[in-house]
């Protein structure tokens, strides 16, 4: 058995897609006899600055020889990838022996690529130990050699590190379609989407009335179908490719993979984020939540521990559309768990569960005896109703109607990360309140 870990390779702007190649060199490996057990598409950090799209690595587990299997993966690499892109680094990196026998250092590697941002350097130093093939290129004007291979590396040792996995079940276009518009039946997209949720997720958004299968970028990806179940999403993929109104699919591929799982977030404490990682962090809302310019909406996060004075922003960007209706519904005192990346100082944020909710508010007083709101009666001598001469010390406790309720609320689909998890699937510690 042999492990052959890809990265690198996709280009905005010329239409290659790592996923692409994994599949054209899976289709050779079995032409020539050999066999591919699995094919993992693992999504690394989000927040790699030098990532080209979703930071998604491919894996191919096979019976070739690691020789073989790596004379192969770099005649497809070189025939196949778009070199033209300043941005793309590829690599290649080829591990003898079954996916469950790598060694911890290549495990730990895969685990640290998912939620930190690691150096060719040392990622090299774990390639070199470990006695695998490997090989970098460097796309046109780009002045690093192979970096790619940090996310191949990664996809390696993905089998050991991760225990869950989806599925996703992509239909390829005729290649030389690449640029050009797509046509897809848009009715049926969102009629299997229909048929086959709750299993398969993330299809479509429905409010929005967006297909999110659908890639707009210029690559070889027709669409992608996601779920928990591999025939399902492949049964949504064909009832989708077989309408009147879709161009037709020239190859399919259904892939292993860590989307929908959150397993880029960590614990995190306020006071104690790193830069570029993902996290789930308590706290208390310590500001009322602010629309700024572009549509952004911010509120400061504090600690849960009153010893603790730190806080952090959290930002609702625009693009996650009806979310920031629901940060906008916060109130100083709600206790939450939020969830997103942090940079620049701020949590990005992907989904958050209310905890509690500070349900009064502080108001003025009404007169017992003829209902108006009294006046202040001067500092610190409370409050003085001028027409019936009744007083009251201080302000009083209001019931507020607020428009949240408990649990757990998210982006919608038309905005998630490839790698978080949709409220739908489940595993959630507060009721759901999931976006379609």
């Amino acid at each position: 058995m042999t492990v052959i870990g890809l990265d690198d390779t996709d280009s905005r702007s010329e239409g290659m897609c790592t996923t692409y190649l994994a599949a054209r060199l899976a289709e050779t490996i079995e032409a020539d006899g050999g066999s591919v057990d699995r094919r993992l598409l693992v999504r690394l950090n989000p927040a790699v600055k030098h990532k080209t799209r979703g930071n998604a690595a491919l894996a191919l587990h096979t019976d070739l020889d690691a020789d073989r299997a790596f004379e192969v993966a770099c005649d497809h690499l070189e025939s196949l990838a778009i070199d033209a892109d300043s941005r793309t680094s590829p690599g290649v990196v080829v591990a003898p022996g079954r996916p469950e026998t790598v060694p911890d250092p290549v495990v730990d590697h895969a685990r640290r690529a998912i939620r930190h941002r690691l150096s060719l350097e040392n990622t090299l130093e774990v390639i070199d130990d470990a006695g695998y093939h490997h090989r970098g290129w460097a796309g046109a004007g780009c002045d690093v050699e192979g970096r790619g291979r940090i996310g191949a590396l990664a996809a390696v040792g993905a089998w050991e590190a991760f225990g869950e996995w989806t599925y996703e079940t992509i239909a390829y276009r005729e290649f030389d379609r690449c640029g050009t518009p797509r046509t897809i039946d848009t009715e049926a997209v969102f009629k299997s989407a229909e048929a086959g949720y709750p299993e398969v997720w993330d299809t479509v958004d429905r409010e929005a009335a967006e297909a999110v299968c659908v890639p707009n970028a210029p690559g070889p990806i027709l669409y992608g179908i996601r779920g928990d179940d591999p025939e399902a999403t492949r049964q949504v993929a064909a009832e989708i490719g077989s309408a009147d109104g879709t161009e037709p699919v020239d190859r399919w591929s259904t892939f292993k993979t860590n989307q929908g799982t959150d397993q880029h977030l960590a614990a995190g404490a306020v006071g104690s984020l790193q830069e570029g990682t993902g996290y789930r962090v308590d706290g208390v809302v310590a500001t009322d939540p602010e629309t700024r310019q572009g549509g952004h909406v911010f509120f400061k996060l504090a600690a849960e521990d009153r010893s603790n004075v730190a806080t952090v922003d959290c930002v609702a960007f625009e693009p996650t559309k009806r979310f920031r209706d629901r940060v906008r519904g916060l109130r100083v005192g709600d206790r939450l768990t939020v969830c997103g990346e942090h940079s620049d100082g701020t949590i990005k944020l992907e989904k958050f569960a209310a905890r509690e909710l500070n349900r009064t508010e502080q108001v003025t007083p009404e007169c017992s005896s003829c209902g108006r709101r009294m006046k202040s009666a001067g500092r610190d001598q409370g409050y003085r109703c001028r027409d019936c001469g009744t007083s009251r010390p201080g302000k009083v406790s209001r019931e507020v109607d607020r428009g949240l309720e408990r649990g757990w609320y998210e982006v919608p689909p038309v905005a998630r990360r490839h790698i978080a998890r949709p409220l739908v699937r489940g595993g959630f510690d507060a009721p759901i309140h999931p976006e379609r």
